[in-house]
């Protein structure tokens, strides 16, 4: 355990370091206070487009984060060649890849935490500004039920995270590991009309394709509750829970054959 502690901890010193990281931090912070500015231009100056905008800006973002730095954890250090002084040391392979892991959702945990806290001063000093027929009928403007989003939200970037770190086990091509994760990422928010794929087609077998994949892919699409927080509807604890639980199932998978992937590399 000690050891995965210290490939976490070297993971997010590196990546806290990495400028691309810091660029796309401060335009998520950038974009959820324009915003604010998009807000003051609509009518009765909704603060539900800025908790709608602020959440996206965050999965947005995050997404981001997860694809430039976890396609290349393994990556990066087969091009500099310096796995081999890493697995010189007393340090087993699958301890490797779950210290990059966590390492890489610490990082993703912190900038989410800064983003989050950005939003809050945004919703708050709306809260402050708006006369309250402008907020009146609405859920309050700080809302503590928009954390189910953003927790959400870092389950889906962890995720995320798994599948960026799976594909980088293999693949050489940083290009390629990106577009894979971006394409599965992509393909698990259609998860629904690949499961009622055959009420719009009439081939049994298209319908039978759509909804094995809806059951192989990640279901990205079950961790959006945006609308739901932000518009004040409920959500079943008994949801949230399950899709946690989905979400960490499905990571503990994918970590799982990275690792029997990677424990398999010849890197002489």
């Amino acid at each position: 355990m000690r050891a995965v502690l210290l490939v976490a901890r070297h993971v997010f010193k590196d990546s806290v370091r990495d400028k691309v990281l810091y660029a796309i931090v401060a335009f998520a912070l950038v974009l959820m206070a324009t915003s604010f500015l998009i807000g003051q231009l609509t009518a009765g100056q909704d603060v539900k487009i800025i908790k709608d905008l602020g959440l996206a800006a965050m999965s947005l973002f995050g997404l981001f984060i997860a694809l430039f730095i976890g396609i290349g954890l393994v990556a990066r250090e087969i091009d500099r060649r310096s796995i081999y002084a890493v697995l010189a040391k007393p340090i087993r392979r699958h301890e490797f890849i779950v210290g990059k892991y966590l390492g890489l959702v610490a990082t993703l945990a912190i900038n989410l935490i800064v983003m989050t806290a950005a939003y809050y001063v945004v919703l708050a000093y709306m809260r402050w500004t708006l006369s309250p027929a402008a907020l009146a009928g609405q859920p309050p403007a700080t809302d503590p039920r928009l954390l189910i989003g953003v927790a959400m939200i870092g389950a889906e970037l962890a995720l995320v995270t798994a599948v960026a770190l799976f594909w980088s086990t293999f693949s050489s091509s940083a290009l390629l590991s990106a577009a894979l994760t971006a394409g599965l990422w992509i393909a698990g928010q259609f998860g629904s009309d690949l499961r009622n794929l055959g009420q719009v087609v009439k081939s049994p077998v298209a319908a039978g394709v759509g909804r094995a994949l809806y059951y192989l892919l990640p279901n990205f699409a079950a961790f959006d509750v945006k609308a739901q927080v932000v518009h004040g509807l409920p959500i079943g604890a008994a949801y949230i829970a399950t899709t946690l639980l989905y979400g960490i199932a499905y990571a503990a998978m994918l970590i799982a054959a990275a690792v029997m992937i990677f424990s398999r590399r010849d890197f002489k």
